[in-house]
C-alpha cells in the first residue's frame, strides 16, 4: 500500500488534518486494549485565524497527523502537529519507515527509536537546503511528531517552537528537556577562558520563561517510557507556548478527560491571551 493509500484528506477552511489507518474509531472509542497495550485516546484543536496571519507573516495553517497501524502483535501510533510547509517529508518518512507490513516485532521496535525521528527530520533538510538560510521563519513554522509502540513508550521530537510536552503524575516535562540542559551547557562554557574555539550555541527565552532553540535544523527528540504515571502527552504549535509555560498547559487541561475538549480548551486559552502565531494542539491521553 503506497503513502496516498494510506492517507485521507479532511480539510476545513485551511487547515489540514490527517487522519488515517483506525485514527478516526480510536479517536471516539480508544484503541482495542491488548493485555499489554495501554488505551490510547486523542483529540485535536486548530484554530485557523486570518487574522493572526496578517500580523505574523508565517504559515498560513498547521496540519494534524494521526495515524494507526496493527501489524502482527505490535501497535503503532504516529501523531504529529506541523506547518504544512515544513512536515510534509517527515510524515512520508515515517510511515514508510515504521508501517511497513514486512517488518518483525524486532524491527519494528528498532525503527520506533531516536535515531529514526532523527533521520526523518534530516530527510527534510536534505530536500530543502534552502531552509538552513531561513532560520527566523523556519523557527516560526516549525513541527513536533511522536511515535508510540504498544503504549510502552513514546519517541517525541520537536523543531523551531513547537514542542512536546508529557505529564507525569501532574508534573510537565518537556521531552527532550536532557538535550537542552546539555545545550545550556555548552554555551556557558564557551563563556569560560580557553574556550573561544567551542562552536556558539545561543538560547533564547520567551516571555513564559521556555528555552527556544533558534536553529531548526537539528530537532529536539527524546524518549520518555509510559508508566503508570504517564497521564497524557501535549503537542502543541508556538502559538501555544508564547502565551503559556509547560506546567501551566498541563494545569489548565489535567482535569478534562476527553483529549479532545482538553486541545480545544488549550487552544482558545491562547487565543484569549492574543497569541499571534498559528494556534494547533493534539493531546494524547494514556489510560
Amino acid at each position: 500500500m503506497g503513502l496516498k493509500d494510506l492517507q485521507h484528506k479532511f480539510k476545513a477552511s485551511a487547515v489540514t488534518r490527517f487522519l488515517t489507518g483506525n485514527g478516526e474509531r480510536s479517536k471516539r472509542n480508544g484503541s482495542k486494549k491488548c493485555s499489554w497495550i495501554t488505551t490510547i485516546t486523542h483529540g485535536f484543536h486548530v484554530i485557523d485565524d486570518k487574522s493572526l496571519r496578517g500580523r505574523s507573516g508565517y504559515s498560513d495553517s498547521d496540519s494534524v497527523l494521526v495515524q494507526r497501524e496493527q501489524i502482527q502483535d505490535q501497535e503503532g501510533w504516529i501523531f504529529g502537529v506541523f506547518d504544512a510547509k515544513m512536515g510534509d517529508g517527515v510524515t512520508g518518512y515515517l510511515q514508510s519507515h515504521l508501517f511497513d507490513k514486512n517488518l518483525n516485532e524486532s524491527q519494528i521496535r528498532k525503527k520506533s527509536s531516536k535515531e529514526t525521528m532523527k533521520k526523518a527530520f534530516l530527510s527534510t533538510r536534505e530536500k530543502s537546503p534552502e531552509a538552513e538560510q531561513e532560520n527566523e521563519r523556519t523557527r516560526k513554522m516549525g513541527s513536533t511528531y511522536a511515535i508510540v509502540i504498544n503504549g510502552e513508550k513514546v519517541v517525541a521530537a520537536y523543531m523551531g517552537d513547537y514542542r512536546a510536552v508529557l505529564c507525569r503524575d501532574g508534573v510537565a516535562n518537556l521531552v527532550g528537556k536532557r538535550h537542552l540542559r546539555s545545550t545550556k551547557r555548552l554555551w556557558r562554557l564557551k563563556l569560560l577562558p580557553g574556550t573561544l574555539h567551542m562552536p556558539k550555541v545561543r538560547i533564547l527565552v520567551n516571555e513564559t520563561g521556555n528555552a527556544v532553540l533558534p536553529s531548526t535544523s537539528r530537532p529536539v527528540i527524546g524518549v520518555e517510557k509510559l508508566d503508570s504515571e504517564a497521564e497524557f502527552l501535549i503537542l502543541a504549535s508556538n502559538g501555544i507556548w508564547e502565551v503559556m509555560n509547560n506546567q501551566e498547559a498541563v494545569n489548565l487541561i489535567r482535569h478534562i478527560d476527553d483529549p479532545e475538549e482538553a486541545a480545544r480548551c488549550l487552544t482558545m486559552e491562547a487565543s484569549t491571551r492574543m497569541s499571534r502565531s498559528n494556534i494547533s494542539c493534539l493531546v494524547i491521553r494514556f489510560d
